[in-house]
């Protein structure tokens, strides 16, 4: 399995807007195509409104994707359905986990 170069920056994926279906669908296509070894940030800090049907796509996408994924400027609120496709919090950054989730 290839090793991912700490050293070399995550090619980033920004999104803004709404994260509905459609635009988690094609970020899911990216992260399917991406292989072993690619790092990516997946940027959503500028989405205004998140669907969530988009937030189960997304969480679906991460658990299927070979590459190294990260995600920054998810809300707190989304975790949980993050956590039930298996997502691993680390992953997420700049979310301050609350208790319980």
């Amino acid at each position: 399995m290839a090793r991912a170069d700490p050293s070399h920056p995550p090619s980033i994926i920004r999104l803004e807007g709404v994260l509905d279906g459609l635009a988690a669908g094609r970020v899911e296509a990216v992260l399917l195509r991406a292989q072993a070894g690619d790092r990516l940030l997946v940027d959503v800090t500028a989405v205004q409104e998140f669907h969530d049907f988009g937030v189960a796509v997304l969480g679906r996408a991460l658990t299927r994707t070979r590459a190294d994924v990260r995600l920054r400027g998810l809300r707190p609120e989304h975790l949980l359905v993050l956590r039930y496709f298996g997502m691993d919090p680390e992953r997420i950054e700049g979310v301050v986990i609350p208790d319980g989730i």
